[in-house]
């Protein structure tokens, strides 16, 4: 079997998808995307794709390095998720020519469905109660939301209050027993930071994401490690080298890599074994598409230390499309109970809906993320 195209879509909301092709037939699809920087994604794809054609899409392993090691630079956002998607979409080839998951080709899975989590919002929280108790009545057993708005280096105690406040509702409106994830998005700097984990303790959160961009954890380190609430972080980490550092702090009780931005199933599967031998936990990043999603339950069937599972269905970047829009079979993503059945077809276990991929690739996108700028006229981060 050799490759014969590489192509890709952007497609609404925010996503991209890559097929590559065979000369037997079969189709693989991925997922390489960089949110806001789609379009330099796929050109790095369409880059790579000259040490693709007239390849055996079997060796992946072998693909994967001179994807990585074939070029001078290495690393790096946009790289690892032309990478990823290529990358996921060699495991999908090769599971339908073998006719199994990709789950089974890489040992079998020791689970058949995970927990996920509903995204709640929490960027202006006055709603956030509301869509918990929601999230809720549609059967999750846990959400997660963003903790904070713009937030300085130094900032005032209202801010601490109000985020503080913001979880107090969300944990009075869902009671105990269901899991709240706060998602500190890189906003918030150190000195904050150790203001904020400590006044979140009383609240029992499930964990508390990105409390500082990952280059600054050092800054935090003593606060991490002796905190009683589980820190992760890990979405803007792209190799098992960018995290080798961060396992070996002793400060990260979750990591979260994106199989769309980590390199794809190889490399994350990597990370995740790395994670392991630390004890610490796996909870995949996992805000886009339908491929990214089926790319996440295939490495979660196999991966002993993934416990949850984030997922897009009806996130507010979803305006335009959905998770489900672009699937042939919706009920492929089966949630019952706040977990999702890992999908056992061949490949990456969905049937992307081609016809309806190129239809909305004529429309595109061109997503942006916000521009934050605090009260001063500087830069805040989003």
């Amino acid at each position: 079997m050799k490759i014969t195209a590489v192509t890709t879509y952007q497609v609404p909301p925010r996503w991209a998808f890559v097929k590559v092709e065979t000369d037997e037939g079969i189709v693989g699809w991925g997922e390489p995307v960089v949110e806001g920087r789609a379009a330099t994604v796929c050109a790095a794809v369409e880059e790579l794709s000259d040490h693709l054609i007239g390849q055996d899409p079997a060796n992946i392993e072998d693909l994967w390095t001179v994807m990585y090691r074939g070029g001078f630079y290495r690393g790096g956002p946009i790289l690892m998720s032309a990478i990823a998607g290529i990358d996921q979409a060699l495991w999908d080839i090769k599971g339908k020519a073998h006719d199994l998951p990709v789950h089974q080709l890489l040992g079998g899975r020791v689970r058949d469905r995970i927990g996920v989590y509903s995204w709640i919002g929490g960027d202006r929280p006055e709603e956030t109660a509301r869509q918990a108790q929601d999230a809720v009545a549609r059967g999750f057993s846990a959400v997660k939301m963003n903790g904070t708005e713009e937030m300085q280096f130094i900032d005032s105690w209202d801010k601490v209050t109000k985020a503080v406040q913001n979880v107090a509702t969300i944990r009075e409106t869902v009671g105990d027993d269901i899991g709240i994830a706060v998602d500190f998005h890189g906003r918030v700097h150190a000195p904050m930071a150790k203001v904020l984990i400590r006044e979140l303790e009383p609240f029992h959160l499930m964990f508390l994401e990105e409390p500082v961009l990952s280059e600054n954890i050092d800054a935090l380190l003593e606060t991490m490690r002796t905190t009683p609430t589980p820190i992760a972080l890990g979405e803007r980490l792209f190799t098992r080298w960018d995290f080798k550092h961060v396992l070996a702090t002793g400060a990260v009780d979750i990591i979260q890599p994106d199989p769309c931005h980590s390199g794809g199933i190889t490399e994350t599967r990597k990370i995740a074994a790395m994670a392991e031998a630390y004890d610490v936990a796996l909870a995949l990043h996992c805000p886009l598409g339908p491929i990214a999603l089926a790319t996440c339950l295939q490495i979660d069937a196999g991966a002993y230390n993934a416990f949850i599972q984030e997922q897009s269905l009806g996130i507010h970047y979803n305006e335009d499309n959905d998770l489900l829009d672009y699937v042939v079979d919706r009920s492929v993503f089966d949630y019952v109970d706040g977990m999702v059945a890992i999908p056992t077809g061949a490949g990456l276990g969905i049937e992307i809906d081609e016809e309806y991929v190129t239809e909305r690739a004529a429309v595109g996108h061109r997503w942006r993320n916000p521009i934050w700028r605090h009260a001063d006229g500087s830069f805040a981060e989003w």
